[in-house]
């Protein structure tokens, strides 16, 4: 089977990694960090706000099942794109919204899925579409927090 990746910011990683594990054709959802400039960077540290980095998220879905623009459509719903640095109550730059994109049709799908978007919200669109940098996994015990915790989550089924 071939697979491929995807990644995303939209608040608090283990909001994000609920909702995209719930998209049919999602394989796996790795929490992490990107977008910024320090490596292998540590959650005190992204927290901190001296790496750059967003809190993400790298789904890997299979192809024949879920096409990169329908998960594209999720991540619009999924968040409230529209606020610059924050998501709810979690505010700061490493909660902005992203989607770091790791092709040229990925681009491609991702601006013309955001002019769309725009239709449906009042305010402007705060989402950066920008090229995929290195990802780095987050510490373990923020992998599959919702499932291991029982905790629900507030992101809106696919």
């Amino acid at each position: 089977m071939m697979t491929e990746k995807a990644i995303f910011a939209a608040g608090c990683f283990w909001g994000v990694e609920a909702g995209f594990l719930q998209v049919p054709g999602v394989l796996d959802v790795t929490s992490g960090y990107t977008g910024g400039q320090t490596e292998n960077p540590t959650y005190r540290e992204v927290c901190g706000h001296g790496t750059g980095h967003a809190e993400a998220v790298e789904v890997t879905f299979d192809p024949e099942k879920v096409g990169y623009d329908a998960l594209v459509a999720y991540f619009w719903r999924m968040h409230d794109p529209t606020q610059v640095n924050r998501q709810g109550p979690d505010i700061g730059s490493q909660y902005r919204s992203a989607i770091f994109v790791l092709s040229p049709e990925q681009r491609r799908i991702a601006e013309a899925s955001k002019r769309a978007a725009q239709a449906v919200f009042e305010k402007p669109i705060a989402t950066e579409i920008v090229d995929a940098g290195t990802f780095w996994p987050a510490e373990a015990y923020h992998q599959r927090y919702f499932e291991r915790n029982a905790i629900a989550c507030h992101v809106p089924a696919p």
